[in-house]
């Protein structure tokens, strides 16, 4: 099965000043892209906004393909909105919109693809501190976004692998032999997940244990 980044670039290692930029600075920039995305009202500042995240992208060395990556899954989805909104507000209307989705991507696809994911969820557990008055567990919420970094490119690339497979059986109409094998697949990787869970004392069999 291989993987897909599905959305957000996978991490890059290198010793760029993204690289090295704090963990806070590039929440905050993440933060500020998508505040940004709904205050701002001129296509041209997206366009804008949008070519400055591109070149820290291509600093940082991640590489045009990767942003590529970020951004293709997307792009049937954006046209078709591109397209609708034109019809409904007018092409500047449409330009912006799009251009701000492009831009909360990548701007998500930076802080991803310069930040090591253990970072990335140490740093989560670190924002999260202060809900702990509230009840809530910093661990469990990094933990969470944890599997699902995991679990999302895997069950893309199973849908891949199967259609892939469909269409080399000349099977690629049928909804049976696309969707069954990806559904059975995630069944048993989410099982295999929970019982992994299980065994470090997570889940419900620590939720049994505190009760």
């Amino acid at each position: 099965m291989r993987g897909h980044g599905f959305l957000l670039a996978n991490y890059v290692a290198g010793d760029s000043l993204v690289h090295r930029a704090p963990l806070a600075l590039k929440f905050l920039l993440v933060f500020a892209c998508g505040l940004a995305s709904f205050v701002t009202v001129d296509w041209r500042m997206s366009l804008g906004m949008l070519g400055a995240l591109c070149g820290l992208f291509l600093l940082s060395g991640a590489g045009p393909k990767r942003l590529w990556g970020a951004v293709r899954p997307l792009a049937a989805v954006l046209l078709v909105i591109g397209l609708f909104q034109w019809w409904q507000l007018g092409a500047p209307t449409a330009g912006r919109i799009v251009l701000n989705i492009l831009v909360c991507v990548v701007a998500a696809s930076l802080l991803t693809a310069t930040t090591p994911v253990h970072k990335l969820l140490d740093g989560v557990v670190r924002a999260a501190g202060p809900f702990k008055r509230f009840g809530a567990d910093p661990e469990r919420f990094a933990l969470t976004i944890g599997i699902m970094l995991r679990s999302i490119p895997y069950i893309a690339g199973t849908f891949a692998d199967v259609r892939d497979s469909a269409r080399a059986r000349g099977l690629e109409r049928n909804p049976r032999a696309l969707v069954l094998p990806v559904f059975i697949t995630s069944v048993a990787f989410a099982r295999q997940t929970g019982e992994a869970l299980a065994a470090r004392g997570l889940g419900e069999a620590d939720d049994e244990a505190e009760d």
